[in-house]
């Protein structure tokens, strides 16, 4: 039995990003700690009912516990907590932090939420996201690409589906059109919080196909269960495919669209 195998019981999600069994090795370590603890505490609460019940000491003792065998579990206790601590969370958090892939493979996307649905704009065939802000969000432009940068021609928008490819890391840049959210993608065990005016970013390389639920883990609102989207992982292939063919329809679209103007009349 691995340290993590409690937390099957609990019902979590399986792991499918290459950080994740760091997570839940952390998780599992934690919630046999817990047991231990629920364990030990128990017992000694039921001792001190057997050992101080009222037909044994009918007088009050004022003076209590005078051994240090309590202060000496509470100082265990806290240094187990540290290690977790400064041990398991701060080195995985720094590698999340600051260890970015800057490899030629990775997939650089944005994800932007509003009440109550998640928009996925992907790069296309160029690989290069167009600048955005927030300001230039329109009905027809949802995630407020710059319209006039070349890096966007080829962009395009998923809405509610998050399609990925296995083995290959993941930058998500993640913001929100009105309120906070939080895009949390428990199979990859990264979320990260969509502001208003703030872009942030989350990164995780899936290493597992499949298809999930994304939701919204901070409460945004009277849809707030309904905010949900997909989370789907497939094969590099499969991905390159439809990314290309999705690409040179937003291309051929934006073409057309570029051309309309140049192509009318002018008015007398």
């Amino acid at each position: 039995m691995s340290i993590s195998d409690i937390n099957i019981p609990f019902g979590i999600t399986q792991n499918a990003s290459e950080h994740g069994g760091l997570v839940d090795h952390m998780l599992g370590f934690v919630h046999w700690f817990m047991l231990v603890l629920f364990i030990g505490w128990s017992a000694f609460l039921v001792y001190v009912f057997w050992k101080y019940r009222a037909s044994n000491n009918a007088a009050a003792d004022y003076h209590g516990v005078r051994g240090h065998a309590t202060t000496h579990i509470e100082i265990g206790v806290v240094i187990v907590e540290a290690i977790l601590l400064l041990g398991f969370a701060f080195p995985l958090w720094s590698h999340q932090a600051d260890e970015y892939p800057t490899s030629a493979d990775t997939i650089k996307m944005r994800a932007l939420g509003e009440k109550f649905l998640w928009n996925f704009q992907y790069p296309g065939n160029d690989l290069m996201l167009s600048t955005w802000k927030l300001a230039g969000v329109t009905p027809s432009n949802v995630t407020g690409r710059e319209l006039n940068d070349p890096n966007g021609k080829d962009d395009f928008v998923n809405p509610g589906t998050m399609k990925l490819p296995v083995g290959r890391p993941v930058i998500v840049d993640v913001a929100s059109k009105d309120v906070i959210h939080n895009l949390a993608l428990t199979p990859m065990r990264s979320a990260q919080d969509a502001c208003p005016g703030v872009k942030a970013h989350m990164w995780f390389k899936p290493v597992k196909t499949g298809t999930w639920d994304i939701i919204c883990g901070q409460l945004c609102g009277p849809g707030h269960a309904q905010m949900k989207a997909v989370l789907e992982v497939v094969t590099p292939k499969e991905f390159e495919d439809w990314s290309k063919e999705m690409s040179a329809g937003a291309k051929a679209k934006n073409d057309t669209a570029a051309a309309a103007p140049a192509a009318a009349p002018a008015a007398h």
